[in-house]
């Protein structure tokens, strides 16, 4: 792999790690308008896990998921790691709208104090009836995910390839982002194909 094949994404003002520096850097001002080098094989994403987010829906949506993807997060080693490090294949969890998540989603109430309906993680029900909210996490390995229900539950964790959520209505946030508007419907899922996590 060249110098010429790997990319630094670098979100929000971020300096460039000192081990990256001789590689092509790109400033990302704004998400919306992320671009990715058709040559790229190898992304290293110098910001947070919203950004690494945002990277993984656009590589979803241009079906370029054998682009490899590292995080440089400041911490010692990690830009030396996401430069040499073999890449792994990982689950990608998505939901309906085609927006990845890397750390943690959840469904909450929305004006109440509980979310009525049901979910469902594979053919385990989570809850139907009332909960306080569902917490959605991504696993490294199959078969891809596992949710909760928050406030402690009598199940805990359930781990399967699909949670889905039917309600009156439910505010979703992603990664730490909520969704602009209430659904009633909504689905987390293991996509198809992974993506190529390095280190």
């Amino acid at each position: 792999m060249t110098a010429r094949e790997v990319v630094v994404l670098v979100f929000g003002g971020r300096r460039v790690p000192r081990a990256l520096a001789d590689l092509t850097a790109v400033n990302i001002v704004d998400r919306a308008s992320l671009s990715l080098p058709a040559e790229a094989t190898r992304v290293i994403v110098v910001g947070d896990h919203t950004d690494l987010s945002a990277v993984l829906g656009l590589l979803l949506r241009e079906e370029r998921l054998d682009v490899e993807v590292g995080v440089a997060t400041g911490r010692w080693g990690s830009a030396r790691r996401s430069r040499n490090a073999a890449a792994q294949r990982v689950p990608l969890i998505r939901d309906e709208t085609g927006t990845v998540i890397v750390r943690s989603a959840r469904w909450l109430p929305t004006g109440h104090e509980t979310i009525t309906g049901e979910a469902i993680v594979d053919d385990t029900v989570l809850f139907d009836g009332t909960s306080t909210g569902i917490e959605i996490e991504p696993l490294d390995t199959a078969p891809g995910l596992r949710a909760r229900t928050l406030g402690g539950g009598p199940r805990g964790w359930v781990a399967g390839r699909a949670v889905q959520l039917g309600s009156t209505g439910a505010s979703v946030e992603r990664d730490g982002v909520a969704a602009a508007r209430p659904v009633r419907r909504s689905a987390f899922y293991r996509n198809i194909q992974g993506w190529l996590r390095v280190g």
